[in-house]
């Protein structure tokens, strides 16, 4: 048995990922860091707020309960509560909550953490005005059990912000490969920061991964809208953004995904 099948032996798929993202938490928070450190956050925080100020354009910050949903290290949570945002920061792995709360530094104090599992949240229904997260939802084991959960905690005429992208789906496209490839010279040539080789990752532990979530294959935010409509809300209520990368990446970023797995945002707006 080799290093990698022994080390997976007997692991649910659920129970890898979240070795995968324990033992990446150190190098995934200096990706955050450099983001809080750099105009990115500002970046973020302006679409954020221009989104929750059309739902919530009389309510001060300090009144609307923000739900950070795998937070990570942290970054949502940090701006926002930063704008003075009442923030949950909730995540799956210890090791990624011990770095959110190192990131907030004197902020810490102003967000609840909270370890739990996205795809069945223990909050009461209606807790939260809002709902944010980013780059979550291409990892789960039952991405549909998360946004049921996320939509059961949501209050009515509430706001979710779903930030995502087709992460991985490139190793089922010839196509895809074939853009990947290029983005990869294109790094190299360029003298680019790769961030394929950022601190923590282990290539083979995600290549298990990402072949046996179920949105590797799938076509989004398609996927999305079509899974939100099931859960039973309407066109009116969805609203999807596939540009939103070009305003929230960094060069760098849009350098390294752009042609292969542009973000996008899958935006919901509760019916009352």
């Amino acid at each position: 048995m080799s290093a990698k099948e022994n080390s997976t032996a007997g692991k649910s798929l659920h129970q890898e990922i979240e070795s995968y993202w324990t033992n990446r938490a150190g190098g995934y928070s200096l990706v955050n860091q450099e983001e809080l450190a750099g105009e990115v956050g500002g970046d973020w925080l302006g679409e954020i707020e221009k989104r929750i100020r059309s739902v919530f354009p009389s309510v001060p910050p300090q009144a609307l309960s923000v739900l950070d949903i795998g937070t990570g290290p942290g970054f949502f949570s940090i701006i926002l509560a930063g704008a003075g945002y009442s923030v949950t920061a909730a995540d799956f792995t210890a090791a990624m909550l011990d770095e959110a709360r190192k990131n907030a530094g004197a902020l810490a104090d102003n967000i609840c953490f909270r370890q739990m599992d996205a795809q069945n949240l223990t909050f009461p229904d209606g807790t939260f005005d809002i709902v944010i997260s980013r780059n979550l939802t291409w990892n789960l084991e039952h991405p549909e059990n998360a946004y049921a959960s996320w939509l059961r905690v949501l209050k009515k005429g509430g706001l979710l912000l779903n930030f995502d992208a087709n992460w991985y789906t490139w190793i089922y496209d010839d196509k895809m490969q074939t853009a990947r490839q290029e983005e990869r010279r294109i790094v190299e040539e360029n003298g680019i920061r790769n961030f394929e080789t950022d601190p923590g990752i282990d290539e083979d532990a995600m290549d298990g991964i990402v072949r046996r979530v179920p949105l590797t294959r799938q076509n989004r935010p398609d996927w999305d809208i079509r899974t939100l409509k099931k859960l039973g809300l309407t066109d009116a209520e969805i609203c999807v953004d596939t540009e939103i990368w070009q305003k929230v990446w960094s060069e760098s970023e849009k350098i390294n995904y752009a042609a292969t797995t542009p973000m996008f945002l899958v935006e919901v707006h509760k019916k009352k």
